[in-house]
């Protein structure tokens, strides 16, 4: 099922939630990753001396790190314009190739979906 703009609820939720950490955070991404329960996984741009991290990579370590065994779909709210693909990568090593990564920009409309794959 779809709303009106063509998104499915569940899509449209982890969007608001990546835009949240996002804005939340004040980092230059915020993505949100649904693993194969329903359970979501949000996270900001993580960038430390030692560390640096995508906010997708870094949602996705999270699912990891709670046991998720799969993903439903990821989301990234960027200024970019395509996932980059080390965050593809990430979602299709926990995913699999056929994973929608939802691409979304700071207002928070969709841009694009592409596979992990």
């Amino acid at each position: 099922m779809t709303d009106s703009t063509g998104i499915d609820p569940e899509d449209s939720k982890i969007i608001t939630l990546a835009r949240s950490a996002r804005a939340r955070n004040g980092v230059p991404e915020g993505a949100a990753v649904r693993d194969e329960t329903g359970r979501t996984y949000v996270a900001g741009t993580v960038e430390l001396d030692s560390l640096k991290l995508s906010a997708l990579q870094t949602a996705v370590a999270m699912a990891v790190a709670s046991g998720a065994r799969s993903l439903e779909a990821a989301a990234v709210v960027t200024t970019a314009d395509s996932p980059a693909p080390a965050d593809r990568a990430a979602v299709r090593d926990l995913g699999g190739p056929d994973t929608p990564v939802l691409l979304a920009g700071p207002d928070g409309t969709l841009k694009s979906t592409t596979s992990a794959g």
